[in-house]
């Protein structure tokens, strides 16, 4: 049984063409004679079996064809279980499945499973690396609303159109997080220190919670997530959140007490950390799982959901705190 590797664009660009395809129908000295006279020049010791159709059917290595009858057919001596790559896979992806399993070459095809093109460890060496710095900007863009490649080379008024609709995310957020703050008007008057670091404690939960949105949509671009997945990296994040809101609370906490010489207000603000942190950690990991699940794009539309969502959890958490506290 064939086994397909994870799709995405991107490997396509770095194929070779140059391979030596053979009909499964020849005998082994008619694909020797042909091989002979094919003007490719395989890079690799596999050869590829295809059908009447020019489907991918098998892989020969060069030893398995060297030593084998030379009357018999290829279709009888090829390994039919042999891995593929889809035109459309995603470099990053396949650059993994050549580490991990230590390929030396795979066959890639297209949408109807023709052979294509090769990709070998060659074409990880030649010119792999500029392509992906480009696709790493491209992920950036999109962490925040939308492709690159959707507004290169577009008229203002169609960035405006793609870029707009996702701000409104923020601005929803920002309209809602001065809504919530501001019905704990009664708590920043008893205690202006808490405002002088509701920006600090709104950053640090901003940044754990695009950090672990980030781990989490690489996770789901190569593996289909389950509820053992789910519980398994719930638990990590868990711990990995207790440990970052710990360390800054304290950090912070110290700091308040050292500068205000306010106990209350440095226990209130370390303490809030502590909670926001984990809240925001959290939200990064269930925000991108949720949209998957849902079949939406978890790279474009996570990115602002998350923030919005974080934003809000921290304001409450933070004064709620306080209120109860000062």
């Amino acid at each position: 049984m064939m086994k397909s590797i994870i799709s995405s664009p991107l490997i396509k660009n770095i194929m070779h063409d140059d391979f030596c395809a053979l009909q499964e129908t020849m005998l082994v000295c008619e694909a020797l004679d042909h091989i002979r006279n094919s003007e490719s020049k395989p890079r690799i010791l596999y050869f590829y079996v295809v059908d009447r159709s020019f489907h991918l059917s098998g892989v020969i290595s060069t030893r398995m064809l060297l030593t084998a009858d030379l009357n018999s057919s290829l279709g009888s001596i090829a390994d039919h279980r042999v891995r593929y790559i889809p035109q459309e896979a995603e470099i990053q992806d396949v650059l993994a499945e050549f580490v991990v399993h230590k390929f030396l070459a795979l066959p890639v095809v297209d949408k109807e499973h023709r052979l294509v093109g090769i990709v070998d460890v060659s074409s990880f060496t030649e010119n792999v690396s500029d392509i992906l710095e480009r696709n790493k900007a491209g992920e950036i863009f999109e962490t925040i609303g939308f492709r690159l490649n959707q507004i290169q080379g577009a008229s203002p008024q169609k960035a405006f159109r793609i870029r707009f609709p996702w701000l409104i995310a923020s601005i929803t957020g920002g309209l809602l997080s001065a809504i919530m703050t501001s019905r704990f008007e009664s708590v920043l008057a008893g205690a202006l220190v808490l405002s002088f670091f509701l920006t600090l404690i709104l950053g640090l939960g901003e940044s754990i919670s695009m950090q672990s949105m980030t781990v989490t949509i690489q996770a789901l671009r190569t593996k289909p997530p389950s509820l053992k997945w789910f519980v398994h990296e719930f638990s990590k994040e868990l711990f990995t959140a207790l440990l970052l809101g710990l360390a800054c609370g304290l950090t912070v906490g110290a700091a308040v007490f050292i500068w205000q010489r306010a106990l209350l207000a440095a226990m209130v603000i370390g303490g809030s950390l502590v909670v926001t942190m984990l809240t925001a950690n959290l939200t990064g990991l269930i925000i991108p799982t949720t949209l998957h699940a849902l079949k939406l794009e978890p790279r474009i539309a996570a990115g602002p959901l998350t923030l919005t969502i974080s934003d809000l959890f921290t304001i409450s958490i933070y004064f709620s705190l306080a209120g109860l506290v000062l």
